[in-house]
């Protein structure tokens, strides 16, 4: 029994599509890391969206108008909050492309000639274009590669859309994803349609097995990946205690600054290092998912190879260390999730503090900034409700975050459990 095979794999940012790119297009002159790649059988692989240029540059080619957009924006933008295009893809939550690969079990490709493996693929092109829906200015790059055991396509796609900014009320530029492989359940679904199209063109394979890609990734992927995590984690904890030291020692000026019992000032400084709090703190969140990710997909991998663990005493060693890697990398998420708690509490009693002694200035651009780290999705409105009950910025920032009115405080009947002594 053969099976077919469709798998979507995100690029997240402008490292990692050139990286792809250096693979897809065979521009080392060394795979010791794959030793299945026989460069001498390169020639034989076949270009079905050609791309002459490297991968970033065919990119930026394509997402022109995208680029030109996002620094027209940049010029009216505040100059700490500002970003090159670079920036803003490599820091978002978006991806910057998606790699869909395609292929089968090895035996199915037995006895095919080079013309009807190029037909097989040709099918599967059709399914990106009619099923997928992406277009063929879409599509960076795509490539049978015919120099490794088994046959397969890597077709590299930009989701670059326009949509409707519902703050601005116009449409722009993104690059989403979701528009056409929505989660893990439509990506399942498509495989099914994939499967359809495979049998109506006469190809006699199965559908592949749900759920089962974390199989495919061998011992030395896994190796390679957890050292990246480490390293990831690693630095986002240094930037985590370097903000927040320094929003300590800014937090010692501001105490110095004089007020009273009504009024406090506040230095633009003080905001600017709560801010950069604020960004590594979510950056952090923003691993968490990936973290569990790879955890899962570590203990199943070693499930899984449980034969495989008493045939073979090299692979046991190598999953072996590999599991108290990730042990270890698991402890050190859950510290950083521990640590990332205590920051957001520290940062939401800080403006609430403000909004309660602030003098009116102050309030105002307090505000400002709530609003800001709301529509960037830092706070979410129980946050907002947390940090404004009480205060006389209660109802603009309720109406703001879309607080129910039914959580609004009676200033006068009601003790503040908030309350900030001085």
């Amino acid at each position: 029994m053969n099976y077919g095979i469709f798998r979507s794999n995100p690029i997240m940012t402008l490292n990692d599509l050139a990286q792809i790119g250096s693979h897809n297009k065979r521009e080392k002159k060394a795979y010791k890391s794959n030793p299945d790649i026989k460069l001498e059988l390169t020639k034989n692989n076949i270009e079905l969206v050609p791309l002459t240029e490297k991968y970033v540059k065919g990119f930026k080619n394509l997402t022109k108008e995208y680029e030109k957009e996002h620094n027209e924006r940049m010029k009216t933008e505040r100059e700490d909050r500002k970003k090159t295009y670079s920036q803003m893809l490599n820091k978002s939550r978006s991806v910057v492309a998606d790699e869909l690969m395609f292929t089968a079990t090895h035996k199915f490709f037995d006895n095919m000639s080079k013309e009807e493996i190029l037909e097989w693929a040709n099918t599967c092109m059709v399914f990106v274009y009619n099923d997928l829906g992406y277009t063929k200015e879409q599509v960076l790059h795509a490539t049978l590669h015919l120099d490794e055991k088994t046959p397969h396509i890597h077709c590299v796609v930009v989701p670059l859309v326009k949509k409707l900014d519902k703050r601005t009320n116009t449409e722009r530029y993104t690059i989403s994803k979701k528009q056409y492989i929505r989660d893990n359940i439509h990506l399942s679904e498509l495989q099914d349609v994939y499967n359809v199209r495979l049998r109506e063109k006469g190809y006699e394979l199965e559908r592949g097995i749900k759920g089962s890609n974390a199989k495919h990734q061998k011992v030395r992927e896994f190796k390679k990946t957890t050292r990246y995590y480490e390293n990831k984690v690693d630095t986002i904890n240094k930037n985590l205690d370097t903000a927040m030291n320094n929003f300590e020692e800014k937090m010692k000026t501001t105490k110095n600054v004089p007020f009273d019992k009504k009024h406090v000032l506040v230095e633009k400084e003080t905001f600017d290092s709560m801010n950069k709090v604020i960004k590594e703190t979510k950056q952090a969140i923003e691993f968490q998912p990936k973290i569990q990710e790879l955890f899962n997909e570590v203990d199943t991998f070693t499930k899984s190879h449980q034969t495989l663990e008493k045939e073979n005493q090299n692979m046991k060693k190598e999953i072996k260390a590999l599991t108290t890697r990730n042990q270890n990398l698991t402890k050190e998420n859950n510290n950083l999730k521990s640590y990332l708690k205590a920051i957001l509490k520290a940062i939401k009693h800080f403006f609430r503090e403000l909004l309660q002694i602030g003098n009116d200035k102050t309030k105002e651009a307090t505000t400002s900034e709530i609003k800001f780290h709301f529509d960037n999705k830092d706070f979410d409105s129980n946050d907002v409700y947390d940090i404004s009950k009480g205060t006389t910025k209660e109802d603009e920032l309720f109406d703001y975050a879309g607080v129910p009115s039914y959580y609004r405080a009676s200033k006068h009947s009601e003790k503040d459990d908030y309350e900030i002594s001085l």
